[in-house]
């Protein structure tokens, strides 16, 4: 007859303190164990198919007594239906490992395809250009979404409010994409379909970029087009143009710079404070100025009793008219607004500055509002070595 142990309650393990294996009884091989330095675990001793198995069952007293005994139930359940429960918890710890290797962010996943690719490209340039690019557009929808998980609703998020008005860059862009989640299913982070390929599936739900017509709301420049535009805009007089001039160094908008005033300015710290009434966002913002800028302020004349930088043939603000006609003056298909749109092209094409620079020094508005609340510097100096940089660019550096 097999001798059952005593059935022990709570308050009797409690007491027990001698090293070695306490039987505690309610249920077949329960044992609290005793180390040498005292400390206690749950040990459930079984047979398991032709093999005599200890297994854990936690700390003592973490797991209480009443708990050691549900959790013995269970495994001695498992081991009656044929299941190792030892070799199940195992597996189960096996796959959760390898379920948190594959949990790699489309933001990481992107950063390794690069490393293991962008030896084959052309030059350095191209390679922080491809980066960029997929950080400006595809960075805040997917970046930090596991490279497993990004879908169908994902890319077109990403696409659809560039795929007309920005239709080479979008292109761009989605094959970038498509390149990263092949590389990603390829080393087994993802399964299935490519959510961004083009033939036989986004060709279904996108126009043909070659069907396309030319759509720009805010007409603006090609890159390529800006050193010329400025050369030639420096060779044209008066307060306008040099309005205009300072508003492409600067990226600023066309009503921040006709109502700029010396007092704003602090030439020495190379820095102009446009107050918060008269920023779109209702944020004070502050904009690096770089030597060209400098350079241009420095031959602009005072009018005295005028604080205004750019001040209108009568001592009043210029007209937003006044900019658009230099640029018409000069046959350009563009806007002083479009401006702005050719920075952030060169910017996201041309250069690898981290897209929330590249926002901040256009002074646009953070959506996402967790975002704006972690967000506590301006990033002044890295968009102050942007801005030389896109003043550089502009003169055919």
């Amino acid at each position: 007859m097999v001798r059952r142990a005593t059935e022990l309650g709570a308050l009797a393990v409690g007491r027990l303190k001698d090293p070695g294996m306490h039987a505690v009884g309610g249920v077949s091989g329960l044992y609290l164990q005793i180390a040498p330095g005292g400390t206690k675990s749950w040990i459930l001793r079984a047979t398991i198919g032709s093999k005599r198995r200890e297994m854990g069952l936690g700390a003592f007293p973490e797991v209480p007594l009443a708990i050691a005994r549900d959790k013995a139930r269970a495994a001695r359940a498992k081991v009656e239906l044929g299941v190792d429960p030892i070799l199940a918890r195992q597996r189960a710890a096996s796959a959760l490992r390898a379920e948190q290797a594959k949990a790699l962010t489309f933001a990481d996943a992107a950063r390794q395809f690069v490393t293991d690719k962008g030896d084959q490209w052309r030059n350095a340039k191209h390679r922080a250009q491809w980066t960029a690019t997929l950080e400006t557009y595809a960075g805040p929808t997917i970046g930090k979404v596991l490279v497993s998980d990004v879908s169908q609703a994902h890319v077109l998020s990403i696409l659809r409010p560039i795929w007309t008005t920005k239709t080479e860059t979008a292109t761009r862009v989605r094959g970038r994409i498509e390149q990263v989640l092949d590389w990603a299913r390829v080393r087994g982070y993802r399964e299935g379909e490519n959510p961004a390929r083009w033939r036989g599936h986004l060709d279904k739900l996108l126009p043909a970029p070659t069907k396309l017509a030319k759509v720009s709301h805010h007409p603006a420049l090609p890159v390529d087009a800006m050193p010329g535009f400025m050369s030639n805009l420096r060779k044209r007089g008066g307060v306008a143009a040099r309005a205009l001039e300072f508003l492409v160094l600067t990226a600023s908008r066309s009503g921040e710079i006709r109502g700029a005033r010396w007092s704003e300015f602090d030439i020495p710290g190379k820095t102009w404070t446009v107050p918060k009434e008269r920023m779109k966002a209702g944020v004070e913002h502050r904009v690096p100025l770089s030597p060209q800028a400098l350079q241009l302020l420095d031959s602009v004349p005072r009018v005295d009793g005028n604080d205004l930088v750019f001040p209108a043939p009568r001592g009043g603000v210029l007209s937003d008219m006044s900019l658009t006609a230099v640029t018409r003056r000069m046959e350009v298909e563009a806007v002083p607004h479009g401006m702005r749109s050719s920075f952030r092209d060169w910017a996201a094409e041309r250069t690898s500055y981290p897209r929330e620079v590249c926002e901040m020094a256009l002074a646009h508005a953070i959506e996402n509002k967790v975002e704006a609340a972690y967000r506590r510097g301006d990033l002044f100096n890295k968009r102050a070595e942007m801005m030389a940089a896109w003043a550089g660019f502009l003169r055919g550096k």
